[in-house]
Parts: structure tokens; C-alpha cells; sequence
């Protein structure tokens, strides 16, 4: 009896991993063949990543999956059945865009079989021009499954967060008697106290502030709705729908590509907002602050976030001079270079530099990180910008 050596399962393990990646190619130097489950996932992945695939353009690239809805779908169920769901929405990203499947996501049998995720959302609102009646109700149904995850993950946070950014930015140092907060009155007057007449001096008076009755805040979200930007408008309409929710703040939604689209009186909605949106125009962002600046009753109270790449295609100058002027008036402008997971996303330099040099610096954020950047604008403390490194 042979006893195998300590490593083998580990060496093999190894091997057979290669093998999945290579691809099985005569070059490959594995010298492995595969079976059984290993077979299938193989061909699942040849289907997406085989040269026959690659090598292919436009329409024809979908002969690596048979050129078929039926073919794809079948395509679809394997990749969900041999690799987690994180795997699944990058192989059918990499699907939509290696070997233009596009197309088939217009048809309700398709969008039955996905992994839906913020990418396919994106790539299905910018398909709703182009999208049959009979695939819109699917479509939305989709929709609404990845945009009541993101609210499940993001609201409560969100809300919680910004509460007690909105209680603290409240207080007020001259209150009336009845709007005292007396516990942190006395708390912030301790160094007063004068022990002969056992009492403290309340030279500073802190109190809740008449104005947490009503709303004490006005946000409006200024969205670049370029093809790029996908992800961001996605992101933006769950926060614009969770801050709207909130009585303290007034919240405006507003998307621009070359022209301009208020779609507040649809914030009740998230998924109304992004089939409000059309992904995919040019880009005008002076004309877009133009539109915001009309809007701006109380400035100091008012706190703006451009979710923009910053790639102008209006007029510059006006641009930057429309951000210095709200700034000037005591608006809080926050410029966000993305609101996604995606990481650093391409923009343009030479305008973030310009709005760094207004003292409105431009940075990508996550959406778990959104929540800290807005409590420090509404208290109007320094932005937590994430570390570039």
C-alpha cells in the first residue's frame, strides 16, 4: 500500500485551478484534463473568455454563447450554479460587454435568468429608450429588487447619521427659556461652577434650536447622468429617497446630461427617479448649477453635491464661477467624483484642481462613506475625504 506525499491533494488543487484559468490550451503546460462539475464550469467559462469568443466583434462576439436567448439563459443558470453571486455579476458584466448581450437583456426571459446588481441596472436605464412594453414591467421588477437591497443596506445608517448631524448643527447659544437644553448647558458651564453658593454660572447657554420643528436643512443632489456616471445615479436616487424621508431636510433631486431634469416630485419613488433618467447624453454642468442656484432660498441652510466626472461640455468659466459664487452666499458645496464602489473613477483633472482651488475639493466616494460626507457639510465641519493612496 502506497501512502501519497504530504501535498499532493494541494499540488493537484493547484493544477486543477490553472487549468480553469488557462483555459486548456495545448500551450497551457497543465497537461490536466477536467470532468464532471470542472468540465462545466470550463465551458462556462470558454463560453465568455475562449479565444472564439474574444476574437469576435459587435453581434457575432455571441457565438461563444450560441447566439441565442435561449443558449444564453442556459449560460446563465450554469454560472449561477458553479460560482458565488460576487463572480456571477462580474462574468455577466464582462457577457454584456465582451460579446454584446445587450440586446438580449430586452427580453423579459432574459431578465428573469440575471444576477441583478447595480451594473445591470445601469446597463438596463440606458436601454429604456429601446426597450419593448412587454420587457419594461420585468425590467422594473429588477429594478426594484437591487434598489430595496441598497435602501435595506443604506437607509437606517443614513438616517441615523444625519439625525444627529442635524441635531447638533441645531443648537443655538441664545435660546428661549423653554428651549434650553439644560443637561449640556450645565455640562458646558461646569468651569463656572462657584462653590459658596453651590451653583454654576450659566455663562454659555446651549439649547435645541425652534428650528428642529421644521425643516433646518435644504440638499439638492446635482447629477451627472452620462454613461459613465451609471453607478453614481443609481447610488444618488436611494440616498435622494432616504433624505427625502427625512422632515428636517428638504431634499431636491436634479440629473443633467446636456439638458436639465428636476425629478424631485418623484423621490417618494427610487425606482420612478431612475427610469426618469436617460443615461448616456453629453454633459452640461454649468447649465445644471444654473438650475440648482435658482432653486437656493437660504443658502447658509443649503447644502449642494455635484455627482459629476467634471468632463464640461458647457462653459467653463461660468462653471467654476457659479460654484464660487453659491459658495460666497454660505452654500456648502460638496463635489463628488463618483458615489460608487468602483474605486478612483477617470475625470477631469484640470476642473477638479480648479474646484480644489475654490475650496471645493473633488473625490470619489463609496456609498457607506456618503453618510460621513454629508453629517460634516450639514455641520459644516472639514470633509472626511477618503485617503487617494
Amino acid at each position: 500500500m502506497t501512502t501519497e506525499p504530504v501535498g499532493a491533494d494541494a499540488a493537484r488543487e493547484r493544477l486543477r485551478r490553472w487549468r480553469l484559468v488557462l483555459g486548456g490550451n495545448p500551450a497551457d503546460g497543465t497537461g490536466s484534463t477536467l470532468s464532471g462539475q470542472d468540465a462545466a464550469m470550463d465551458g462556462a467559462l470558454t463560453a465568455l473568455y475562449g479565444k472564439e469568443a474574444a476574437a469576435r466583434g459587435g453581434r457575432d462576439r455571441a457565438a461563444g454563447l450560441g447566439g441565442s436567448a435561449p443558449a444564453v439563459a442556459r449560460w446563465l443558470g450554469d454560472i449561477r450554479t458553479y460560482f458565488p453571486s460576487s463572480v456571477v455579476q462580474v462574468m455577466q458584466r464582462d457577457a454584456i460587454d465582451r460579446l454584446g448581450l445587450a440586446a438580449l437583456l430586452l427580453e423579459p426571459e432574459m431578465l428573469e435568468a440575471v444576477e441583478a446588481d447595480v451594473h445591470l441596472v445601469g446597463t438596463l436605464l440606458s436601454l429604456n429608450q429601446a426597450m419593448p412594453e412587454a420587457t419594461k414591467e420585468t425590467a422594473r421588477a429588477v429594478v426594484r429588487k437591487v434598489v430595496e437591497d441598497l435602501e435595506k443596506r443604506l437607509a437606517s445608517r443614513t438616517r441615523a447619521t444625519l439625525t444627529g448631524a442635524l441635531d447638533r448643527s441645531a443648537r443655538v447659544t441664545r435660546p428661549r427659556h423653554h428651549d434650553i437644553d439644560w443637561n449640556r448647558t450645565i455640562s458646558a458651564n461646569l468651569k463656572h461652577y462657584l462653590p459658596q453658593y453651590g451653583t454654576v454660572v450659566p455663562e454659555r447657554l446651549v439649547g435645541y434650536g425652534r428650528a428642529s420643528r421644521s425643516v433646518r436643512k435644504e440638499v439638492l443632489l446635482c447629477v451627472d447622468q452620462s454613461g459613465s456616471m451609471a453607478a453614481s445615479v443609481v447610488y444618488a436616487s436611494v440616498f435622494g429617497a432616504v433624505l427625502a424621508s427625512m422632515p428636517s431636510i428638504e431634499t431636491r433631486l436634479v440629473v443633467f446630461d446636456t439638458a436639465v431634469v428636476d425629478l424631485t416630485d418623484q423621490l417618494d419613488d427610487p425606482v420612478d427617479v431612475l427610469f426618469g433618467t436617460r443615461l448616456g447624453g453629453g454633459t452640461d454642468i454649468n447649465r445644471a448649477l444654473a438650475y440648482c442656484q435658482s432653486r437656493i432660498t437660504r443658502p447658509a441652510e443649503t447644502v449642494v453635491v455635484l455627482i459629476s466626472d467634471l468632463y464640461e461640455g458647457g462653459i467653463r468659466d461660468e462653471m467654476l464661477g457659479r460654484v464660487a459664487a453659491m459658495q460666497a452666499a454660505g452654500v456648502r458645496f460638496v463635489t463628488l467624483l463618483a458615489l460608487s464602489d468602483e474605486g478612483t473613477p477617470a475625470y477631469d483633472r484640470e476642473h477638479a484642481a480648479a474646484l480644489a482651488a475654490l475650496g471645493a475639493p473633488a473625490f470619489a466616494c463609496t456609498p457607506d462613506h456618503f453618510p460621513e460626507v454629508m453629517a460634516a457639510a450639514i455641520e459644516r465641519r472639514p470633509l472626511p475625504i477618503p485617503d487617494a493612496g
